[in-house]
């Protein structure tokens, strides 16, 4: 009987110094329509993180309290992307090298690192300021050796991570720039066959856990012949970018909804969900944001015990 133990870190946003001099205000301090601005900062002030720079010290909890772990999945966003550009970003750049940096100290080989949309970047969540950068994909990648596919077997369990802004490509084609819209659409084709070629290649008696950062990924991967074949060997599938049971029931709310104009981008994109097929919960097994779950005993194990713990 064997026992695995795998931990699971998401949604670290952690804050260089660079990207603190910015200060907390860095979201609605050039915004120039005086409701969007004061309904941001009461956003910021009454409901979600009101020092969204000072939340470093959450790290060094984590790495304390992480144990004698078997490895480590961190699961996306290693900085704030005060500029909205991901880390082609300086100061951006700078923070999530830090993050990884120390996960890495504490973890060593042990470790892989997923993308999250916060290393390509965003539109802001009001103003349309920023969104995805070719420069920032390479930086990710030469400068923070953030691996777009991996695959890692553990025993019976093969755990895959992928890209979740790029699978979902279409969903984000406002975020680009039109001269960047070729390349993206041809590093998306490139990773979708090599995430064919994986589920293509499993052995019956394989359980995969998928790590997607953006649960706005997973219709599209169900869209996949190869995948939706394999879906029955997917145990689990872990995605971040929500941060709390709160944000998911609200997306799950506006996803059942007709689509409201005036909203920001976030919940438009929440509400646009629909046109590919249902959302993550029906068309994948267990997706849930930052939960610990266990099993025991599968018959696909041979017998061996696993056991997997989420922090």
């Amino acid at each position: 009987m064997k026992t695995c133990t795998l931990g699971i870190v998401s949604d670290i946003h952690y804050a260089s110094a660079a990207e603190q001099a910015r200060g907390n205000n860095y979201e609605f301090r050039d915004i120039h329509n005086p409701l969007l601005r004061t309904a941001l900062r009461c956003h910021r002030r009454f409901v979600w993180l009101r020092e969204p720079l000072g939340q470093n010290y959450l790290l060094d909890k984590f790495l304390e309290g992480a144990g004698a772990l078997d490895y480590l999945v961190a699961n996306g966003d290693y900085s704030c992307n005060t500029a909205f550009i991901g880390v082609s970003d300086e100061a951006a750049c700078q923070s999530a090298r830090e993050c990884l940096e120390k996960l890495r100290n504490r973890f060593g080989g042990a470790m892989q690192a997923n993308f999250g949309d916060h290393e390509l970047g965003k539109l802001s969540f009001v103003g349309g300021r920023g969104g995805m950068r070719l420069e920032s994909w390479r930086r990710a990648r030469q400068d923070l050796g953030l691996t777009p596919f991996w695959r890692v077997e553990m025993g019976s369990y093969v755990l895959i991570g992928v890209v979740s802004s790029l699978i979902a490509l279409p969903v984000f084609e406002p975020d680009t720039l039109r001269g960047e819209w070729p390349e993206w659409n041809r590093l998306r084709a490139e990773h979708l066959e090599e995430i064919r070629q994986a589920f293509g290649a499993l052995d019956p008696q394989q359980r995969v856990l998928l790590f997607c950062h953006d649960p706005s990924a997973l219709p599209f991967l169900a869209g996949e012949e190869t995948v939706r074949a394999k879906l029955p060997q997917i145990e689990q599938t872990i995605i971040g970018h929500l941060h709390s049971n709160l944000i998911f029931r609200q997306s799950q709310l506006l996803a059942g909804m007709p689509a409201i104009g005036f909203l920001v981008d976030p919940c438009l994109r929440a509400q646009g969900r629909r046109f590919e097929n249902e959302i993550s919960s029906r068309s994948y097994p267990e997706c849930y944001p930052h939960r610990a779950f266990r099993h025991s005993r599968d018959p696909f194990t041979n017998g061996q015990e696993t056991s997997f713990a989420t922090f």
